[in-house]
């Protein structure tokens, strides 16, 4: 079994716990049945032309031959870079367990079904979720001198175990990889539209020119359908069958259905462009500069940054 652990690596508490994860699975697998990104990819010292690619080129390898994957996802403002891996690993038929101790859960509409995670996609693409959302038990005895913040301490810690030990015995048990989405593109350059929710513009702005340009359009459907779950799947079939896929990466970072979306359609051979109006620039020690999680960055095909860039990548 070969296992993609998929985390946010920009704080050490979220590599910690990937690192953690990882260290257990080895115990049951085997080290080198597991792949954990930063780590086994030597990020820190990497040293390469141009170190943002070649760290999206180990990780797509690696994407590309796996059994199973674990994706640690907490709070409202998922990683970009483990959503399209989310994605990718999706598309491709590989059984994905996502983890999370969020203790919120999230709806479109005040009363509207609850969800595990604030994009429908996520839910309707995980094979199992894993989620603890409350502390551990009050410690049985009370040591002298320790403090409230200790106990507390300990209460979050139980709560990561009990959440890493129930992901490892659910990971084993996973089914082997099997649905993948169908390669067959439409043949008349049906262009998957997907709007960004911290951009005001709307999706309008793309597309009209889809629709100026002679393209038909497909738009989401999870964020209005009754069964949010049902409509985020037919989103996805329709994002991998679409001859091109438009996607506003606007936000603080790519919204999580997007970068899922993306991650999709790079599997599958879809044509990606990222509209990104007001890009800014993530800076690490050795890296290019990267206008978006470089997993992002290099998946999509073009980077179009005003309406005229839009216009030119749909008549292409």
């Amino acid at each position: 079994m070969s296992i993609y652990i998929a985390h946010r690596l920009f704080a050490a508490h979220d590599r910690a716990l990937a690192a953690a994860l990882a260290g257990r699975l080895a115990a049951k697998v085997g080290a080198e049945r597991i792949f954990l990104p930063f780590c086994d990819t030597d990020e820190e010292d990497l040293v390469a032309e141009v170190k943002g690619r070649r760290l999206f080129e180990l990780d797509r390898d690696r994407l590309g031959r796996l059994d199973a994957m674990a994706a640690l996802v907490h709070g409202p403002s998922l990683d970009d870079g483990v959503c399209m891996e989310i994605g990718y690993a999706a598309a491709t038929g590989i059984p994905v367990l996502l983890l999370t101790t969020d203790f919120q859960v999230y709806s479109l509409t005040e009363a509207g079904p609850r969800l595990d995670f604030p994009d429908p996609l996520l839910q309707a693409v995980a094979t199992r979720v894993i989620r603890v959302p409350r502390l551990g038990p009050p410690p049985s005895s009370h040591q002298q001198g320790a403090t409230r913040y200790a106990d507390f301490l300990s209460r979050n810690l139980a709560q990561v175990d009990t959440a890493l030990d129930t992901a490892v015995e659910t990971l084993l048990q996973l089914p082997p990889p099997g649905w993948t989405s169908s390669t067959a593109h439409d043949q008349d350059e049906l262009v998957y539209v997907e709007g960004s929710p911290y951009a005001a513009a709307g999706d309008d702005y793309l597309v009209r020119p889809c629709l100026d340009a002679g393209h038909r359009v497909v738009l989401p459907r999870r964020f209005t359908a009754t069964d949010p779950v049902t409509g985020a799947l037919d989103d996805l079939h329709a994002a991998c069958r679409a001859s091109r896929l438009l996607a506003d990466v606007s936000g603080p970072e790519t919204p999580p259905g997007t970068a899922l979306l993306i991650g999709a359609a790079l599997a599958t051979g879809v044509r990606i462009a990222a509209a990104h109006l007001r890009p800014s620039y993530t800076h690490a020690t050795g890296r290019e500069p990267n206008w978006r999680n470089l997993m992002i960055q290099y998946a999509v095909h073009a980077h179009l940054d005003d309406t005229e860039a839009v216009q030119a990548w749909l008549a292409m």
